[in-house]
C-alpha cells in the first residue's frame, strides 16, 4: 500500500530539484527525506528517481506517484473546505451541469431564485452535452440535469429525483397548410422534410424521436441538422422542413414559425435530477431541488 505521506514528500523532491531543496521546504533532514523516498521506492517495487549529473531527475514512476501526489492534496483540501462548511453550517459551493435546452427556460429562472434566496452560495455552473451523469457519479458536479431513456440509470453515489417530462412540440412555418390545426398527428408529416430530427445518433432523445417516427409509419427525409433549438426555428421559418423541439427549448420563440403540440404518439423526453447523494440532503441541494421542480412543473 502506497503512503500519501511520503508521496508528498516525492512531489516536493521532484518540484523543487533535489533533496536538500525539498528538505528545507518541508523542514526535515536530507537524511529523513532519503529514507522516505527509499521506503516509498520499495512500496512501488520500481525506481522513482534517477541521478542526472548532480541533479535528480523522476522516472515515469515517480513522474506518476508525483502527479497522483497533486491530485490528492487537492482533493484533500476541497474535502477539508467542504467539512468546514459542514461545521459552521455554510452551504458553500453547489456544482451544477446541465444541457443545452434547459439552459434556455429552466436553469436560468431557478438559477435567479435560488441566487435571490442563497447568495452566500457559490454556484459552478456548465452546460454540456455529454458526460453529466459520469461527472456527477465521480464526484466532480453535484447535481445534473438529464434526460431518461425507458429505465432510470442505477449508479453508486448518484441519486435520481424525477423532474417531470418535457413533450416535444412541433415547430412549422407560418405559411404552412397544417399552421391552422390546432394538434397535429404525426402521421401527417410523414412527407414533410425535416430540421434536427437527430435519427442518426445512439443518444436517448434521437432514440426516443425514431421511436416515435417508427410508432406513426414513417422514416423522416433529413433536409439539416443544427446545433441548437433557435437556429432550427430559423430554417424552419425560411421554409427548409419542420422540426420538433423540447418545449424547453421554445422559451424564444422565432417570429416566422408556428407552434403546435404534435400527438399520435406525443414524444416527450423524462427529466431527471442526478444529485451526489454526499450532498444530497444539504440545505443548499435541498433548495436547489425545489426550486427546479417548481420551475419545471410550471
Amino acid at each position: 500500500m502506497l503512503d500519501v505521506r511520503r508521496m508528498q514528500v516525492l512531489r516536493a523532491v521532484v518540484t523543487s530539484g533535489s533533496v536538500s531543496a525539498a528538505a528545507t521546504n518541508l523542514g526535515y533532514t536530507p537524511s529523513a527525506i532519503s529514507q522516505q523516498l527509499s521506503t516509498l521506492e520499495k512500496e512501488a517495487g520500481t525506481p522513482l528517481l534517477e541521478k542526472v549529473g548532480r541533479g535528480l531527475r523522476p522516472t515515469p514512476a515517480g513522474t506518476l506517484l508525483a502527479e497522483r501526489a497533486g491530485q490528492i492534496a487537492e482533493l484533500l483540501s476541497s474535502t477539508e473546505a467542504e467539512l468546514a462548511d459542514i461545521r459552521a453550517g455554510r452551504t458553500g459551493l453547489l456544482r451544477v451541469r446541465f444541457f443545452h435546452t434547459a439552459s434556455v427556460g429552466l436553469i436560468p429562472p431557478a438559477v435567479a431564485k435560488f441566487r435571490a434566496e442563497h447568495p452566500e452560495v457559490q454556484l459552478d455552473l456548465r452546460m454540456q452535452e455529454v458526460g453529466l451523469l459520469d461527472e456527477v457519479a465521480r464526484g466532480e458536479a453535484d447535481l445534473a440535469i438529464i434526460v431518461v431513456g425507458r429505465a432510470v440509470p442505477e449508479r453508486r453515489g448518484v441519486r435520481f429525483v424525477h423532474l417531470g417530462d418535457d413533450p416535444y412540440r412541433l415547430v412549422l412555418p407560418k405559411s404552412h397548410p397544417m399552421a391552422a390545426q390546432d394538434c397535429v398527428d404525426l402521421v401527417q408529416l410523414a412527407r414533410e422534410s425535416w430540421i434536427n430530427s437527430a435519427v442518426t445518433s445512439d443518444d436517448v432523445c434521437s432514440t426516443l424521436l425514431r421511436d416515435a417516427y417508427a410508432s406513426a409509419g414513417f422514416t423522416p427525409k433529413v433536409a439539416l441538422e443544427t446545433d441548437g433549438s433557435y437556429s432550427a426555428q430559423g430554417f424552419v421559418a425560411a421554409g427548409l422542413g419542420v422540426a420538433l423541439v423540447p418545449r424547453l427549448g421554445l422559451d424564444v420563440v422565432h417570429p416566422g414559425v408556428v407552434v403546435r403540440p404534435v400527438r399520435n404518439p406525443e414524444p416527450a423526453r423524462r427529466l431527471y435530477v442526478a444529485v451526489r447523494e454526499t450532498v444530497a440532503d444539504r440545505p443548499a441541494t435541498q433548495s436547489m431541488l425545489n426550486t427546479l421542480l417548481e420551475i419545471a412543473q410550471a
